[in-house]
């Protein structure tokens, strides 16, 4: 379905003038583009993932190493979305904190944390759709 403005109005969740990058804990859900089931499916009322979908898990964990300020708390992989819990320390922020004020570098936001993941996790699927045969989808992975 193609977007039309006067039917879909999509409006942010986010907290006005929040800072996403102090420390806490972030429910972050992500949904595939149009809903489509990619990473698996439901088979006896459990998730069975399949290779695009374990991708998807094991992008999620390498977070761990692309950001020294993030812990992993729970997570789920679903047919066409994922669910988490990413908790941004606050021993981190405050060091980062510090560091910022002499002008380096600014601490990374939660959107730049799911931001990474999104862009990853894309680039190894369009890996995957061209070397494993994966479905293909059309313009955007999330």
């Amino acid at each position: 379905m193609k977007f039309d403005p006067q039917k879909h109005h999509r409006r942010s969740i986010r907290l006005k003038d929040y800072d996403y990058s102090q420390a806490g804990a972030y429910y972050v859900t992500i949904n595939v583009q149009n809903r489509e089931c990619l990473f698996g499916k439901i088979v006896n009322y459990e998730m069975e993932l399949n290779d695009a979908g374990k991708m998807i898990e094991g992008q999620w964990n390498a977070l761990l190493e692309r950001f020294s300020n993030v812990e992993l708390d729970v997570y789920q992989t679903m047919p066409n979305h994922f669910h988490g819990i990413i908790v941004v320390g606050a021993a981190f922020m405050a060091a980062l904190d510090s560091e910022n004020k002499a002008g380096t570098r600014p601490a990374p936001t939660l959107g730049d944390i799911v931001g990474a993941f999104k862009s990853i996790t894309t680039h190894e699927y369009i890996l995957g759709v061209d070397n494993k045969n994966w479905t293909r989808f059309y313009k955007r992975l999330w």
